[in-house]
């Protein structure tokens, strides 16, 4: 097929899937000889949402392609979305002990409560029932504790391409804001350096930062 044919079809592909679907997962349904083709044309999908003539936008988000609303449009959208289904909510405390996962991961539940200086057994627990943290092994110390690190789901949620692209503490709350409801995120005073993050793969998608 021509780019001119795979486009209107990767773009419904893009449109339909609930979770970002993968370039790869593109390749095995359009075929091996589409890969060069079809980051073509993903890049040039992005450049024409880029366009303020769109509402949405196409972003890697996870290790896949996603659409999602512009943040411009955020305010209108959330409004909406209070009519229709009701947001997952976190607590503060929740929230606190998803930054120190999302900062400082793989990190084990001895850590978590070292920083937060509270009991943090049930909040992971909780963590993990919402899917947005999960186990990663154990830490090769005395006693073996549990290793916890973000999902996928995590990413999907603040709407993030990696690791890479954790924001500040305060961007973070801003994020869960959005995301999760409003009304439930606090400040903290608490800060987590950016040199703890996890070292990710590169893009599955280099088409998204063609020159």
């Amino acid at each position: 097929m021509t780019e001119d044919e795979l486009k209107p079809i990767i773009e419904a592909l893009i449109y339909v899937t609930e979770e970002p679907i993968s370039e790869e997962a593109l390749v095995e349904l359009l075929g091996k000889d589409s890969k060069e083709p079809i980051r073509n044309v993903v890049y040039q999908l992005v450049q024409e949402y880029q366009s303020r003539e769109h509402g949405i936008e196409l972003k890697e988000i996870a290790g896949g392609l996603k659409m999602a609303t512009k943040p411009e449009h955020h305010e209108w959208v959330g409004r909406l979305i209070k009519h229709l289904t009701p947001p997952v909510k976190l607590s503060l405390a929740a929230l606190e002990t998803l930054a120190v996962v999302a900062y400082r991961q793989p990190v084990t539940l001895p850590e978590i409560q070292e920083v937060r200086g509270v009991n943090a057994g049930a909040v992971i627990k909780t963590l993990a029932e919402k899917r947005l943290v999960t186990t990663a092994g154990r830490k090769n110390v005395i006693g073996r504790p549990i290793l916890y690190k973000t999902t996928k789901e995590f990413l999907i949620h603040f709407g993030l391409k990696d690791l890479h692209d954790l924001p500040s503490l305060e961007e973070f709350e801003e994020l869960a804001q959005a995301g999760f409801g409003e009304g439930l995120v606090q400040n903290t005073d608490r800060t987590f350096s950016g040199s703890e993050e996890s070292a990710l793969q590169p893009s599955p998608f280099p088409g998204l930062t063609k020159a």
